[in-house]
């Protein structure tokens, strides 16, 4: 199985190293870094979401398979859950993920830039609990929050237009301390997905995967493990391609 992580607004792929490790025996992972961070810092963030959904599943395309007959799924914290499910979306049916796990954030009818409504990007970074880490490093703060805020700049410009539900099943994730999302709102999750659908309530906060702690690893596992309850006959799609690709 290989398992794509999308970041939260302002994270980068390295949030997902400890993941990584501890699903090393079941999933391979992929992590996502998007521009205006890391070694892409001087990569434009594309002018809205729906062309930030578009590039990412452009990017994706070549690597959407695994060792076990081209299974895959898609994992994101907050931003990034809505951001894996719309690049889901964008990509053609017979080559969407068997699942995705979406953690920390309201369904995508309910979004409704929640992000930057409220918050700026400081006050984000300390909800989110990394505030203390980039403290420790002072010349990560501004990093930091050029990448948050050109996350939140792209989020506001997401708007939800009622779709037919993907056959992906969904799984949606809340921490049980976390401040910014009222946990009875994982529910608006099964809308979306004509596959399975679970939710549930879990110990942490608004992120769960972090560079200093693995996340919802276990489950993960047991997700991942599981084979898929196949769709209604007249609601299946394509299976996915088992052609496989890697990059060079």
């Amino acid at each position: 199985m290989r398992l794509f992580c999308f970041p939260h607004a302002g994270g980068d792929a390295t949030a997902y190293t400890p993941l990584a490790r501890a699903l090393a025996p079941v999933a391979e992972v992929w992590a996502l870094r998007p521009p205006a961070r890391g070694g892409r810092s001087r990569h434009p963030m594309p002018p809205d979401f729906d062309s930030l959904a578009a590039a990412v599943a452009e990017a994706l395309a070549p690597h959407l398979t695994g060792g076990d007959g081209g299974r895959f799924a898609f994992y994101g914290q907050s931003f990034g859950a809505l951001l894996a499910y719309e690049v889901a979306r964008a990509l053609p049916a017979d080559r969407r993920p068997e699942l995705i796990v979406a953690v920390g954030a309201p369904s995508p009818a309910e979004w409704s830039g929640r992000e930057t409504r409220d918050l700026d990007a400081s006050e984000l970074l300390r909800l989110t609990g990394l505030e203390e880490s980039v403290r420790a490093h002072p010349d990560l703060v501004e990093l930091a929050l050029g990448a948050l805020r050109a996350d939140l700049a792209v989020s506001a410009t997401y708007r939800h237009r009622p779709h037919a539900p993907i056959g992906s099943a969904i799984h949606a994730l809340a921490g049980a301390d976390d401040p910014m999302l009222a946990t009875t709102g994982l529910a608006g999750w099964a809308a979306h997905t004509r596959g399975a659908f679970g939710h549930r309530v879990v110990p942490g906060g608004h992120l769960l995967a972090t560079v200093d702690r693995p996340g919802p690893a276990d489950l993960l596992t047991s997700l991942l493990t599981s084979r898929p309850t196949p769709l209604p006959a007249d609601r299946q799609v394509p299976a996915a391609p088992r052609n496989a690709s890697r990059e060079q």
